[in-house]
């Protein structure tokens, strides 16, 4: 009993030890170029261990970077027809 409530405290201390996971948004990617690129590398070598949450946040990123805002291609109105030559 003696040992399971030094072992409990120990474990606890050493959980709360460990460097928190970084917390990556689709905006901080793209605030972070850098941090994209490990990110990409990281999903690229192992998309198991790196997570879908993760290479799908890193890929929605690379698409906002390469294809901007997303506005959506508007195309001009057609042209009014040339009216005939009058003789």
């Amino acid at each position: 009993m003696k040992t399971l409530l030094t072992a409990i405290p120990c474990t606890l201390l050493l959980a709360a030890c460990n460097k928190p996971a970084p917390t990556d948004s689709v905006e901080s990617l793209l605030a972070n170029p850098e941090r994209l690129k490990e990110v990409r590398a990281q999903c690229k070598a192992d998309h198991d261990k790196a997570g879908d949450a993760l290479c799908n946040k890193a890929s929605e990123a690379t698409r906002r970077r390469f294809m901007g805002n997303g506005t959506p291609y508007t195309a001009a109105p057609p042209a009014a027809p040339a009216s005939a030559p009058k003789d």
